[in-house]
């Protein structure tokens, strides 16, 4: 097996959430990924907030910055 380390995110995903329905059964996971990807609040009113002053240009350039994930 990959050390924890050298997955890459999918795989971090797929081998977390297959050690959850080991431990929890399907029902708790299923329970799980209700708590944690439900998400609060308005995402494209709150984005329309963040970017109002952005330039095409800033996008542009910030599509070309490394981001951590």
């Amino acid at each position: 097996m990959t050390s924890v380390e050298q997955m890459t995110d999918e795989q971090f995903e797929r081998y977390a959430l297959e050690i959850l329905q080991r431990e929890l059964g399907s029902d708790g996971l299923a329970r799980f990924l209700r708590l944690n990807r439900s998400g609060k609040g308005d995402y494209t009113r709150d984005r329309k907030q963040w970017q109002r002053n952005l330039t095409v240009d800033e996008v542009a350039a910030s599509l070309n910055r490394p981001h951590s994930q």
